[in-house]
């Protein structure tokens, strides 16, 4: 009679922890099902080649190549946001002279992937100088693998997004660049984290810019007003881009 009670016993645990492990499962994916979509102009500039950009996929990239690349930029999408909306950003950064390599990640959720950018620097011998990229917390996982590979990259450009590795003294330079109206960043969060960027690092504000416009998915919860059109916001990120990384 014991052991019948024993064994009742260890059945009712492991049938509860089987439903908490599956309702887990549930929620992860719902949760990494539920993200911000790409708008038809971004995945028109995702597959489309002309006007000295050559515009390539592979499985978990896009590559825009200018005609004569003088440096090359990795880029980190922003979470739960299909990567192809960080097209545009892209085509306008190859436009400033960047080979740009813009990742997909797993779960659309760099930190489920903070290494995406290893060895993709060896790939392309011709191009010397590279920087990293990202927006929102593509941005901090972007500024976590720089911290441990600072000696094979020239910098860090931050979208909308703060490095909470310490980066003040890796000789490494830094552009933040944040839209007035964001309403989605972490104003307190930014501050506090300031301290780990290089003293000298620079910071643009984008008059009238908001969180979800450095890339094409539409309005984002909680983001603020934006006062500059999308198209607006993406080419004052590229031209600052541009210059930052002559």
């Amino acid at each position: 009679m014991r052991e019948t009670k024993r064994k009742k016993f260890w059945k009712r645990i492991l049938t509860a922890a089987a439903a908490v492990l599956a309702a887990a499962v549930l929620a992860c994916v719902l949760y990494i099902g539920n993200y911000y979509h790409a708008e038809e102009s971004a995945l028109e500039a995702a597959a489309y080649s002309g006007q000295g950009i050559t515009v390539s996929e592979e499985d978990d990239r896009i590559i825009f190549t200018p005609d004569s690349p003088r440096a090359g930029l990795i880029f980190y999408p922003g979470g739960k946001v299909q990567y192809e909306a960080y097209a545009p950003l892209m085509e306008a950064c190859a436009e400033q002279g960047l080979l740009c390599v813009l990742l997909h990640m797993p779960g659309n959720l760099a930190v489920l992937d903070v290494n995406a950018a290893e060895g993709i620097p060896e790939e392309y011998p011709h191009i010397e100088s590279w920087y990293m990229s990202g927006h929102s917390l593509g941005g901090s996982m972007a500024a976590s693998y720089l911290s441990r590979h600072p000696d094979n990259f020239e910098g860090l450009i931050l979208l909308a997004a703060y490095s909470t590795a310490d980066l003040k003294d890796s000789g490494l330079s830094v552009l933040s660049v944040y839209g007035s109206e964001d309403g989605v960043m972490n104003r307190n969060s930014y501050e506090i984290y300031r301290e780990n960027l290089p003293a000298d690092f620079t910071e643009f504000i984008i008059p009238g810019g908001c969180h979800a416009y450095f890339g094409c998915y539409g309005a984002q919860k909680g983001d603020g007003t934006p006062e500059i059109t999308n198209e607006e916001q993406i080419q004052l990120t590229a031209e600052a881009i541009g210059e930052f990384t002559k």
